[in-house]
Parts: structure tokens; sequence; C-alpha cells
């Protein structure tokens, strides 16, 4: 919120609301459960080491299992938000825990992506979790980078996109032809070995979120951390929450 306090006690406030809103993806979880084994035994959810040269964070999403039947796209989303608020309470930069990131950078593989994968989104889900995204997430989305893209791209995008506001679907960059145009954004020291990089393997970067998970499990069960009162009223008028309603 570029340090703007009034800002950011509206980003608080949507963010929690819906988290209230919809417990069943930010509030009744557990990393241990199995709907959270079984979505992170078939995708990989990876936050990639380090910053890139303009402080921007780097997350992995992709397929390890291509078989359709294994999404399940509510769980599946919830535990992106597990992940993501694990994230918020660990140093941005561990070679230098003072600094703080200057954005978001996403890298979505769409590799073994297909139509019958869409076809197994549920809307509600998909509202939220861009409702959320565009609206509550606490950080600045700078790109989001589609890789290895299916012939039929323009199929999935088609579906998705109504619910994608015009200020994000410009951030998406669509690399069709081969994954060195990423190296361009992503340094190859951020990215794992699969993906041309330094940064270790994915097995190896798929055992630190896990054990962050585990680590921070409390945390993230937690109501008090999470459970807010709805009140009707805030310093005399009318609570903005109610537009969530």
């Amino acid at each position: 919120m570029y340090g703007n306090l009034e800002d950011t006690k509206k980003l608080i406030e949507v963010n929690y609301a819906l988290r209230q809103k919809h417990p069943h993806l930010f509030i009744q979880r557990d990393p241990l459960d199995d709907d959270s084994r079984r979505t992170f035994d078939y995708a990989d959810i990876i936050p990639l080491p380090g910053l890139t040269p303009e402080k921007y964070k780097v997350s992995l999403y992709r397929f390890r299992d291509f078989e359709p039947s294994k999404m399940h796209h509510t769980e599946d989303t919830r535990a992106f938000f597990m992940v993501a608020d694990c994230r918020f309470i660990t140093v941005d930069d561990p070679a230098n825990d003072e600094v703080l990131s200057e954005g978001e950078v996403q890298i979505f593989d769409m590799k073994g992506t297909t139509m019958r994968h869409i076809s197994r989104l549920t809307i509600s889900t998909l509202r939220a979790y861009v409702k959320f995204l565009q609206l509550a997430f606490p950080v600045r989305l700078r790109a989001i980078h589609m890789v290895n893209c299916p012939t039929y791209l323009d199929r999935i995008i088609s579906v998705v996109k109504p619910f994608i506001s015009d200020e994000v679907y410009k951030l998406i960059r669509f690399h069709t032809t081969n994954i060195e145009t990423l190296y361009d954004s992503v340094p190859r020291e951020m990215l794992p070995e699969e993906y041309g990089g330094t940064a270790g393997s994915l097995d190896k970067l798929r055992e630190q979120t896990q054990k962050i998970l585990l680590d921070k499990r409390d945390y993230l069960m937690d109501p008090k951390q999470w459970v807010v009162e709805k009140t009707e009223k805030r310093n005399g008028q009318s609570s903005s929450w109610r537009i969530f309603k």
C-alpha cells in the first residue's frame, strides 16, 4: 500500500472479510490432512528462494501428475493459500532478513494441462480465489508467467478470462515457444534445476516447503489468527464488510 495507512486498513479488512466468507478455503484447514496430502502429492506449490534484482518474490505452480481426476479444485486452492500464508511470516530474503520484497511474480507451468482439468474447476472457488488475489492479497502482483503453454491455450483462457480484471490480465506473459524467454524476468539462480536454474532440484525445494508447512501448522490452524468478530458499526459508520454478504 506504499505507506498509505487508510489503504492498508482497507486491505486488512477486505482480507479478513473474505476469509470469514470462505472459511473452507482460509480457516478450516490442516496441511497434514488427506485433502492437503492429495494436493501436494500430485501438484507443486513452491515459493522459490531469494529475490529478483527488482526485489520480487517468485512462486512456481505445476502438475506432477497429469491425470485430471487427481485435481480437486477447492482443496487445491486451500493448499495454495496455506503456502501463501506461511510465506507472509517468513523472511523474504534469507541472505538479508531486513529486506522486504517489492512484489510477487508467479510462474504457472501449463505442461500436462488439458480441457479435462479446466472442466474440474469449481466456479465459486475460482471466483473467491480471483477476488482475493485482486482485492485482498497483501503483495504487489508484478507478473504471471505461463510456460509450456499448450496449443489450445486460447480455449483455456476463454474459460478463466471473465473472472480476471483487465489490470491483472495485462500482467500475464505467455511463453509459447520455449522457456528461454523466462530468464529475462527470473534469474536462473532462483529457478529449479529442472527449469535450467541453479536453485536446487524440485525435490529439495518441495521438501523445504513441506517443512515450513509442518513448522507453521499450529499457526495455520489456530482460529485466533484468522477468525474475527463481525461488527456492524466501525467508527460510527456501517461496516464495509457488509458488501461481502
